[in-house]
């Protein structure tokens, strides 16, 4: 799988002391309300097949037992989507938008439900049986799309195109490697 360029780390640690949260730094939104102006919040370098114009943010679609990494693309009548039961599912209800900070988070290849050993991974969310769901992205067609993984699931799980896309090889959302070894207990 091609590497995207643009997510390569920055060329020193994160400056501060202060260890970043488990699940990152997340702007608590609704379906119920319109979405943020897009001005608003912090760029994303995904987007959707029509470009630039149509940003992608990763986010958790916060379901009654569960939560579960999603795709929120703000230019969809129903913006938050979640691979979930066999397909591209749309979510109603409370989800959080989770900032891409390159300053401490780092997209790293894996496949097959593996975590690197050694890294950490940001939270993406859990099932309802409690296994833990982690933050992925996956080229399809040329553009990379958030979904979800897990070390029980066999792949990354891709809301796209009305389906639920199953990749083996993806990325993972990462704490820094430096950062995590530097600020450990």
């Amino acid at each position: 799988m091609s590497q995207y360029p643009a997510f390569a780390p920055p060329s020193q640690p994160p400056q501060g002391g202060q260890r970043p949260p488990a699940a990152g730094h997340r702007y608590p939104l609704t379906t119920n309300n319109p979405f943020p102006d897009i001005k608003s919040l912090p760029p994303t370098k995904l987007h959707d097949l029509g470009g630039p114009s149509q940003p992608i943010y990763v986010g958790s679609a916060i379901f009654q037992n569960a939560i579960h990494p999603c795709k929120i693309a703000p230019h969809l009548d129903s913006p938050v989507r979640v691979p979930y039961a066999g397909g591209e599912t749309e979510h109603h209800g409370r989800y959080d938008l989770l900032p891409i900070d390159e300053n401490w988070m780092e997209w790293v290849q894996t496949g097959h439900g593996r975590i690197p050993p050694g890294r950490r991974p940001v939270e993406g969310g859990y099932e309802e049986n409690g296994e833990r769901l982690f933050h992925a992205l996956a080229n399809i067609d040329g553009n990379w799309v958030p979904g979800k993984t897990g070390e029980h699931l066999t792949g990354a799980n891709i809301p796209f195109g009305g389906e639920r896309v199953v990749q083996s090889d993806y990325l993972i959302l990462f704490v820094f490697t430096f950062y995590h070894s530097a600020n450990m207990f």
